[in-house]
């Protein structure tokens, strides 16, 4: 196979640990160069590559130069989320393939404009949602549709890290950069899952504190689906050094327990004493899902319109906060 030439637009603390993922998949992947403004976050990337005894990318901070100049196939978008869009749309343009990092986009309206360019160019997009990619989510939705689980009852999620302290002065505390807080950050992975598990939720009730920092890093919400079940969605952002989740689904026939990244999956059906595993293909992690979606291996679990409906979620819960918990229809 033909490596795919590959540029990181973005090579900050989270771009670093997908380079490592990606380097183990060298035979199919070529890192020819990367766009990065800030020679800090360059350096460390370099540091990556050396330790794998590889040489370092060229990097180009200018996206616009950098997309004349240098032939590639793919690109894989890491950079503060205001700036998804408009890199994403000057990638798909110049004919590139992209991987985008969650959350797609800052709005709804956003999110309609990169279906759009999308469907006028035909290039890929993937929305790097951990929970759609993981071959444990995309498991445990089949059980879910085929009826394994019976009626789904009711969803229980959780999400929680020490966010607040972690990024504080940072710019994902910058509302305007960024586009929300902790639950539109990691808890995106969250509350991507749970639709991805449960389908549709039509309406919701939520509760956001700040804890006097500028965005949200408590939420509270319940929802109810399409199907009539109903969800409750909690973040906490201000725990003690940590990052993880729990998610569970109760049906009238069995109990799904996995996690918003996937990572795991186990059920317990009626008449067992205990969850158990239910074993699934390895993965490597995003990228070699982006692959196989690109080589026809799997259809796209992660398309942009899971990136709008991602939009319409978060805009619904925040409008429900500002009106202390009265609910808002999706």
């Amino acid at each position: 196979m033909i490596p795919v030439r590959t540029t990181m637009i973005g090579c900050g603390g989270m771009a670093r640990h997908h380079v490592r993922q990606m380097l183990q998949q060298q035979n199919i992947t070529q890192i020819t160069v990367v766009c990065e403004p800030s020679s800090q976050n360059y350096d460390a990337l370099t540091e990556v590559f050396i330790e794998a005894e590889l040489e370092p990318p060229l990097n180009e901070p200018d996206l616009q130069k950098l997309l004349a100049n240098h032939p590639l196939d793919a690109a894989f978008i890491i950079t503060p989320h205001v700036y998804h869009h408009d890199q994403t749309v000057a990638c798909l343009e110049a004919g590139l393939d992209v991987l985008l990092e969650k959350p797609m986009v800052m709005n709804a309206a956003e999110a309609v404009s990169l279906i759009e360019h999308r469907d006028r160019t035909g290039q890929l997009l993937v929305v790097a949602f951990n929970g759609s990619l993981s071959p444990e989510i995309r498991e445990a939705a089949r059980l879910i549709r085929e009826g394994e689980l019976g009626k789904i009852l009711s969803i229980s999620a959780t999400i929680w890290q020490n966010w607040g302290v972690a990024t504080e002065g940072a710019w994902r505390q910058n509302p305007i950069v960024s586009g929300g807080g902790f639950l539109f950050d990691t808890g995106a992975h969250m509350l991507n899952t749970v639709v991805d598990l449960a389908g549709e939720i039509v309406e919701v009730a939520a509760w956001l504190d700040n804890k006097k920092r500028p965005v949200e890093t408590m939420a509270a919400v319940i929802g109810r689906l399409a199907s009539g079940g109903l969800v409750t969605l909690h973040g906490c952002g201000e725990t003690i050094r940590s990052c993880d989740s729990d998610i569970r689904v109760f049906g009238a026939q069995a109990i799904i327990r996995t996690g918003a990244w996937g990572r795991f999956l186990e059920v317990q059906r009626d008449g067992e004493t205990d969850f158990q595993c239910v074993e699934v293909p390895p993965s490597l992690g995003v990228w070699e899902q982006f692959l196989a979606v690109r080589d026809g291996s799997i259809e796209n679990p992660s398309p942009p319109e899971v990136g709008l409906r991602m939009a319409k979620l978060y805009d619904a819960i925040r409008a429900s906060a500002a009106r202390n918990g009265e609910v808002v229809r999706i």
